[in-house]
C-alpha cells in the first residue's frame, strides 16, 4: 500500500519539493514531481538546476528521451509514468493513479486555501485506510 506524507506549513512549495527531491535521492529513490500546470513545470525546472546549492537536481518531463534514466521526472502531464517510486503532487486534486507509487508526498503552505484543498486530500486518503505519517516544517524551523 502506497505510504502517504504530508508535510505541513511549508514556506514555498516548489523550494520544499525541490529539498525533498534531494533528500530522496541521497536515497536512491527515484521521484516524480506532478505540477498543475506548464508554468509551474517550467519554474520548478529552474529551481532544480541550483538545488542542491552546489549542485543541480538531474530531471527532465515525462515525454523526453532521456526519462527513463532521469531520477527526477517534473511534469503536469500525468502520463506517462516512468517509474512508481516516489510521487510528490503540487495540485490541488487527488491524483488518480497514485496508489501506483510506493511513496506520496503531499507538501501543504500555511494559506487557507491550499490547507482546506489539503483537508480534503487528507480525508481521501483517510477514508481509504491509507496510513498518514505527518511533518511539520514550521517545528522544524524553530
Amino acid at each position: 500500500m502506497t505510504e502517504v506524507l504530508f508535510y505541513t506549513n511549508a514556506t514555498d512549495k516548489l523550494r520544499t519539493s525541490c529539498q525533498l527531491s534531494s533528500k530522496a535521492l541521497a536515497h536512491n529513490r527515484r521521484v516524480m514531481i506532478l505540477t498543475p500546470e506548464n508554468d509551474v513545470t517550467d519554474r520548478l525546472s529552474q529551481l532544480l538546476w541550483s538545488t542542491p546549492s552546489t549542485g543541480f537536481t538531474p530531471h527532465c518531463r515525462a515525454a523526453e528521451r532521456l526519462a527513463p534514466v532521469t531520477p527526477v521526472i517534473v511534469d503536469h502531464s500525468t502520463e506517462p509514468v516512468i517509474h512508481e517510486d516516489v510521487l510528490i503532487n503540487l495540485c490541488d486534486e487527488t491524483p488518480a493513479f497514485f496508489s501506483r507509487f510506493h511513496r506520496l508526498i503531499e507538501i501543504v503552505t500555511s494559506e487557507e486555501r491550499d490547507r482546506e484543498r489539503a483537508r480534503e486530500r487528507f480525508r481521501f486518503y483517510r477514508d481509504r485506510g491509507y496510513q498518514i505519517i505527518t511533518h511539520d516544517l514550521g517545528k522544524l524551523r524553530s
